[in-house]
């Protein structure tokens, strides 16, 4: 089991290095875009932003749950433990090699189709908007459901991790700990959305995250791979 000091400093650091995410913030800054437009005041834009970024939170949060019992109740915790560091060792190479080729060859991206679907599913809202607009916010919620589940290929190594070194404690003592991940994985959605809602414009982040989003793939890359290998190294294993 980890020390309490090293197992918060590990989920604080992964749960940043995963809210980075270029993936992440491109999604958030078309839909911010979309909110700004559809709900016709910063107010609610502010207030459906905060719904989906909470949503966020409580799928991810019951995902990383699921997962953690998963492993924990069927007894491959030792396995899973090892998956989740192989991964992380790949996916943080794969994340380095779009710092050098960005977008050139295999790349962690969302599932494919999932940007088309989350386009057509705004236009859908936009049009149901006018005859039902109680049911926007609904609509905006499930939106972000859907949101998570198709940005995991490309957001969820980092997570996977985490659940691997959870995977070696209790579940109890795991909880509090996913409930802190996810805290922090939010927060600069938060920030975005405050930025927008103090009048950031959605063209002026998003030119932000194309002239920097190399520099949060490297970032990304380095901590996966560092983060991989501790877990290995952590087992002393006997080669």
């Amino acid at each position: 089991m980890f020390g309490q000091e090293l197992t918060l400093g590990i989920i604080i650091s992964a749960a940043l290095i995963d809210s980075i995410n270029p993936c992440v913030f491109g999604v958030l800054i078309f839909l911010i875009a979309f909110m700004t437009k559809i709900f016709k005041s910063s107010s609610k834009m502010l207030l459906g932003g905060l719904l989906y970024a909470s949503i966020v939170y409580i799928t991810y949060l019951l995902l990383g749950l699921g997962i953690l019992k998963f492993a924990l109740s069927t007894g491959i915790a030792s396995a899973f433990y090892w998956i989740a560091a192989l991964i992380a060792i790949i996916a943080g190479l794969f994340e380095i090699k779009d710092y050098f080729w960005y977008g050139k060859g295999f790349s962690l991206q969302m599932i494919p189709g999932g940007a088309t679907r989350i386009k057509a599913y705004t236009n859908w809202i936009a049009k149901m908007e006018g005859r039902h607009p109680a049911l926007l916010f609904l609509t905006t919620a499930l939106l972000g459901v859907f949101v998570v589940l198709v940005e995991l290929p490309c957001t969820g190594a980092p997570y996977l991790a985490i659940l691997g070194l959870l995977s070696k404690g209790a579940y109890s003592a795991a909880v509090p700990l996913l409930l802190l991940y996810n805290l922090v994985f939010i927060f600069p959605l938060l920030f975005i959305i405050g930025a927008a809602y103090f009048g950031t414009s959605s063209e002026r982040m998003e030119k932000w995250r194309k002239e920097h989003r190399g520099l949060m793939r490297l970032g990304i890359g380095l901590a996966l791979l560092a983060l991989g290998f501790y877990m290995i190294y952590s087992l002393n294993p006997v080669f």
